[in-house]
């Protein structure tokens, strides 16, 4: 590791930063709406972005500075282990080809802007609503604070900010500077400025892979050299390995297809699907989007490369940052540094849009001050986005990393919870909404439960987010045992309520919503509840 402050890097880091800084600012003049007070115009960029545009903001949005980081991290780590999320990036794209085109129809046709709204308008029930909400808001959090994580282990290999010993106040002054600066854009923007933001960000990442994958493997002497040296260690260490160990299948399998289920209930995945303006941009996007599983692949190797490079360091989260530093010029370095950097910005403004719409249309709309006008919306959820940004903030500089890490991972196993409602419903009402409400609940606290009992060598709680699956007696992924519980739940107790004919909740939507396109008639006409007939 270089003493001092890698000036040169530093520089060029600063460049990036603040030609985004600008784009950010200047984003609320893009495509600028007449009305620019409601949710439509600044949480979703006026439902009005195309293919490329979406694409773009889509990469940004899953692929973020915590994926360039942790993933080769992981396989620094545990070897080919940490691969599990290549193939649930693959295993995702067909499944979201079947019901993202769905969503975003009855969404346009009734205005809604959050999968809450969807779910309340779909079951007539503000509590399962509620819960939808309650529950994304709780998995951004943590998602948002391993954003800033990841720009904070960049200036940490950069060595600014000082050490252990310095002031709190300056040690942590470069994080608070470019907090505020995203805190702004967003609020001033909306979607619009991660969206423009992702160009630049995407571009850098792919530029920073390419040149890597050749330059690096080059100065260590090629890929066999590589490999042979990662087989190696992992050897000699016991852990992990080239190929997943027999014991571990079942933890790698429910794992990849756990994550796949739940990567499109994150809240910040809606936003940037409905900001699109057609049900044909969705369905391109879902065949160019492995692009980026390709690009994942590529960056998954890291690892191994940090491995054979001799890279040494406390927190496996800096392995890929300091190998980086050490193996590129320092210019080059920058460069890469400001790939990660703006890859946590981007993803960090669209997760508090999202969860300030969740709060604003799921709570304060729904049970606070029912006859809020879009312009008040608007205003609270400006407001609610930078609360939810100064909340990550305060998780990070306040709590060790592996909290925040940690937290993720549970939000994860909570997430998942929500596909029973959003999915099954987007294709049948034939669960009810109080048997949706029971098994998200029975999922939550199983998931909870059994997460809080994982221990690690350095935790004695929530240290990992796999366990033994219950009559099977392997280890797999929290996360899928407590879906399975909840869709059990979801049909024994819909079974038992259609028996004693418990009331279902008056259906908004009508089986044409879910087909229609924009253009078509009807499209973006909100429904009121109140007067909406139930045709299913």
């Amino acid at each position: 590791m270089k003493d001092g402050v890698n000036g040169v890097a530093l520089g060029v880091f600063i460049f990036f930063f603040l030609a985004v800084t600008v784009v950010g600012f200047l984003a609320a003049r893009w495509r600028k709406a007449e009305n620019e007070h409601s949710l439509d115009e600044w949480g979703l960029g006026g439902r009005s972005f195309g293919t490329w545009v979406t694409w773009f903001l889509l990469g940004g949005d899953l692929y973020t500075a915590y994926t360039f980081v942790a993933v080769p991290a992981a396989v620094y780590a545990a070897g080919a282990a940490g691969f599990f999320a290549v193939p649930y990036t693959i295993l995702v794209y067909p499944l979201i080809f079947t019901f993202l085109p769905r969503l975003w129809s009855v969404s346009h046709r009734h205005g809604y802007v959050t999968t809450s709204d969807f779910v309340r308008g779909r079951f007539g029930s503000k509590g399962l609503s509620l819960a939808v909400a309650v529950t994304g808001i709780l998995a951004t959090m943590p998602y948002i604070a391993l954003q800033l994580v990841g720009i904070q282990a960049v200036l940490d290999v950069m060595g600014v900010g000082g050490d252990d010993g310095t002031n709190w106040f300056v040690k942590d002054l470069p994080l608070l500077i470019a907090f505020g600066v995203l805190a702004a854009y967003t609020y001033s923007s909306g979607l619009r400025a991660p969206a423009l933001i992702a160009f630049v960000k995407d571009t850098l990442i792919y530029i920073v892979i390419a040149v890597a994958i050749i330059y690096i493997p080059i100065k260590l002497g090629g890929f066999d050299e590589i490999f042979a040296k990662a087989d190696a260690k992992f050897t000699a260490t016991g852990v992990g390995g080239l190929a997943p160990p027999a014991a571990g299948q079942w933890t790698y399998a429910t794992l990849a297809l756990g994550s796949a289920l739940a990567l499109f209930m994150y809240p910040h995945s809606i936003t940037a699907t409905l900001s699109s303006r057609s049900r044909d941009v969705i369905r391109r996007n879902t065949t160019i989007l492995p692009l980026y599983s390709l690009m994942l692949g590529l960056l998954a190797l890291l690892g191994f490369m940090a491995i054979a490079a001799g890279v040494k360091v406390d927190n496996g989260q800096l392995a890929i940052p300091q190998l980086f530093e050490d193996m590129f010029p320092d210019w080059f370095a920058g460069v890469a540094f400001a790939a990660i950097g703006i890859g946590a910005l981007v993803p960090a403004a669209i997760m508090s849009i999202a969860a300030a719409n969740l709060f604003t249309r799921n709570i304060y709309k729904d049970f606070i001050k029912p006859d809020a006008t879009p312009e008040q919306e608007t205003r609270v959820s400006k407001l609610v986005s930078l609360l939810v940004k100064v909340g990550a903030l305060v998780f990070v500089l306040t709590m060790d990393k592996t909290v925040a890490i940690n937290f993720q991972l549970l939000g994860g196993i909570w997430i998942l919870q929500t596909f029973p409602a959003l999915v099954g419903g987007l294709f049948t009402r034939w669960c009810h909404r109080w048997a949706l409400l029971a098994g998200w609940a029975v999922g939550m606290v199983y998931g909870t439960v059994a997460a809080y009992g994982v221990a690690s060598p350095t935790q004695k709680h929530f240290g990992g987010s796999s366990d033994e699956i219950p009559g099977i007696g392997e280890i797999g992924y929290i996360g899928m045992t407590a879906f399975a519980l909840n869709a059990l739940v979801v049909v024994v107790a819909t079974f038992v309520l259609r028996a004693l004919k418990a009331p279902e909740g008056v259906d908004e939507t009508r089986p044409q919503d879910y087909t229609a396109d924009a253009g078509d008639p009807g499209v973006q006409v909100e429904l009121p509840p109140a007067t909406a007939g139930s045709t299913h």
